[in-house]
């Protein structure tokens, strides 16, 4: 006998949230009640109970002292109201997906629409997604419950429809189906949790290929009764609440037994069942014949095996997974790295966890993926974090023109261009290749979208706060350009962009702030002025130790002469470069000792002039050169030569 235990059976989020934390108030020595049984476990309850947990059906009825836990299938919005009433200290551990059904809720009521909902009207859950709207709400179990709530409505209001959690997911599509047909322009939301269609999807591909099924969990759970009637449908099946309620007798001349459990069945009641199976196999005294059958274990599409790897080939892999077919993972199916080598990937003899895709039983080939697996098993972790908003780190594979795909625990992620980068505009395509942070906002089937951006929003956020509570002029930042225009440069200094202005970027005179820095470049700049109020700052990039105006106080007394090149002619006269950043003026009375009428007579831009430094205001910035007390130099010196 082969035993195929299920891969999502045991604690979903929501339940593993609640039960961990109600675990770790008693340890912390908490008086704990819990509203109603926390979960639909009798063996977990009973163990809380030995703990000090009680159990209180209403608030009046929590004793005084004891802080009180909200299961996860919520409550009504008024019992937040009679727990605030008491002053009790409130811990809510409402599943995050119940939550969002409670807002479509109210949602309902705020629009004027008539809520369906699909589940069990005695379900707590249920009861307490009622209990947050005031408005028209009707329950239905089926298609023919819909049916009936229909014909009495009779298309009077808006119809908003949504499902339990739990919910059959084939139900589910035959009420949605039905509505479509008979109701113009509904709102539905399909609330069933990722983890429930998941479960009850495994559930059907093994009971379909397996002789018997078990299916363990606590009666009352409606997630394990549903289970139970997928299951039901393909095999002969059983439910059980612990290992002591399994019939071995039951189990005999099955040669596969598939193994799932309900979303609040803990793993080590899961694992007690398992090993009462297990003994049984190992007590049945098998023949040759019975042997050699068992060796040939039955593959199917769905299955998942273990796999030895056993040959490596530029575009897949052998494995052994112990039948007397051949296995094969092409790479587009052991990994997402489009750039990934399978000898980087693998070496012979790694045992790998797989699923099986294809069998060809005529060729003895059965193809498998490691891809598929790994995607199935952090799906139920993205799903989770779309409700709960934890970030998520992962690794952009691609971009295309609609945006990026980022690999979140081997689950393809898709993110919107205008969702990939802080700022719009900003050349996205440049995270590829890279780990990124990002915000899960939907998964829904393979439809799976996150967001960078929010990501990067929050954490500036937060460098924007902590800029302006330490800012102060003088403070000096590295930070990275951002972006260009005629009057400046913006740089991005913590979160804050500050404008280093065109003045502030050389002591040289320019033309565009592009001839001295360029966007993406990093920089040392020190801050200048501050406006808090409108959350501005002005930045200083050119160094004083630079200025050319220090040098030339230091090189250039009055009085020097030197040689320097024609920059510019005006009416008035030419300037002249003493040095890059310095002009001085030689003043059209200053360049000959005889009359000149017009400069460009004298002068042309480029020519060497001998000059002498007759005057300087540093405050005004204006130097006073003269090209005639050279000349009247030279007739002294050849006065003085006769």
């Amino acid at each position: 006998m082969e035993i195929i235990k299920a891969e999502t059976a045991g604690f979903c989020f929501g339940v593993s949230r609640a039960v961990k934390l109600t675990y770790d108030l008693l340890e912390r020595g908490v008086k704990v009640a819990t509203l109603g049984p926390l979960i639909h476990n009798p063996q977990c309850v009973a163990d809380l109970a030995a703990r000090g947990a009680v159990i209180a059906d209403t608030p009046a009825d929590v004793p005084d002292g004891y802080e009180v836990v909200i299961r996860s299938h919520g409550v009504p919005q008024s019992v937040y109201g009679d727990l605030a009433a008491r002053g009790l200290a409130v811990h809510d551990a409402t599943c995050p997906f119940v939550a969002k059904i409670h807002a479509l809720a109210r949602r309902a009521e705020k629009e004027g629409r008539t809520l369906l909902l699909a589940g069990d009207e005695a379900h707590p859950e249920v009861q307490g997604i009622v209990g947050h709207t005031r408005g028209s709400v009707a329950v239905f179990a089926d298609v023919d419950g819909l049916r009936a709530i229909l014909q009495e409505k009779n298309g009077e209001n808006g119809i908003l429809m949504a499902a339990q959690t739990t919910f059959e997911v084939k139900k589910w599509q035959e009420c949605v189906k039905f509505l479509k047909k008979v109701y113009t322009n509904p709102v539905f939301f399909d609330t069933i949790c990722n983890a429930t269609w998941a479960r009850q999807q495994e559930a059907e591909q093994l009971a379909r290929r397996c002789d018997r099924m078990v299916v363990i969990g606590g009666r009352q759970s409606s997630n394990t009764r549903k289970l139970a009637a997928v299951a039901q449908r393909f095999t002969k099946t059983v439910t059980v609440e612990s290992a002591a309620e399994l019939d071995r007798a039951w189990l005999r001349g099955a040669r596969t037994v598939g193994v799932t459990a309900g979303a609040s069945t803990p793993s080590s009641i899961i694992e007690e069942v398992l090993s009462i199976m297990s003994e049984e196999i190992r007590e049945e005294e098998l023949s040759f014949e019975e042997m050699i059958d068992a060796s040939m274990k039955p593959v199917f599409t769905g299955k998942i095996v273990k796999g030895t790897v056993t040959g490596i080939s530029p575009s897949e892999i052998q494995v052994d997974i112990g039948t007397k077919q051949t296995g094969f993972v092409k790479l587009e199916e052991l990994t997402s790295d489009p750039s990934a080598k399978t000898e980087e990937l693998v070496k012979k003899g790694d045992e790998l966890d797989l699923i099986v895709t294809k069998v060809n039983d005529q060729e003895g080939i059965i193809y498998l993926s490691k891809k598929r697996l790994d995607e199935n098993k952090g799906r139920e972790a993205v799903a989770a974090a779309v409700e709960s908003g934890e970030i998520l780190e992962g690794f952009v594979t691609e971009a295309n023109s609609g945006g990026l795909v980022v690999l979140v625990n081997n689950v393809r992620v898709f993110v919107p261009r205008s969702q990939a980068t802080l700022r719009h505009g900003e050349d996205y395509t440049k995270l590829v290749k890279t780990s990124v942070r990002l915000k899960m906002k939907q998964c829904e089937g393979r439809h799976v979208v996150g967001s960078i951006r929010e990501v990067l929003a929050a954490e500036n956020e937060a460098k924007r706060e902590a800029f302006w509570a330490n800012v102060e002029i003088g403070k000096r930042y590295t930070g990275t350009v951002k972006s260009l225009t005629n009057y400046g440069a913006f740089v991005d200094v913590g979160g804050v962009d500050g404008l280093v202005h065109i003045s502030e970027l050389s002591w040289n005179r320019i033309k565009h702030p592009s001839d001295v820095v360029s966007v993406g470049d990093t920089i040392e700049v020190y801050v200048k002025d501050i406006d808090t109020e409108n959350h501005k700052v002005s930045l200083g990039y050119k160094k004083a130790e630079d200025n050319p105006w220090e040098k030339f106080k230091a090189e250039y007394p009055i009085g020097c002469t030197f040689k320097a090149p024609v920059v510019s002619i005006t009416k008035f006269g030419a300037f002249v470069r003493i040095l890059p950043g310095v002009d001085g003026l030689v003043h059209i009375s200053e360049i000959s000792n005889e009359r000149v009428e017009k400069v460009s007579d004298a002068l042309s831009v480029g020519q060497e002039v001998e000059v002498k430094l007759t005057d300087v205001d540093f405050e005004k910035k204006r130097i006073s050169l003269s090209m005639k007390a050279m000349l009247s130099a030279g007739k002294e010196d050849d006065a003085d030569a006769e």
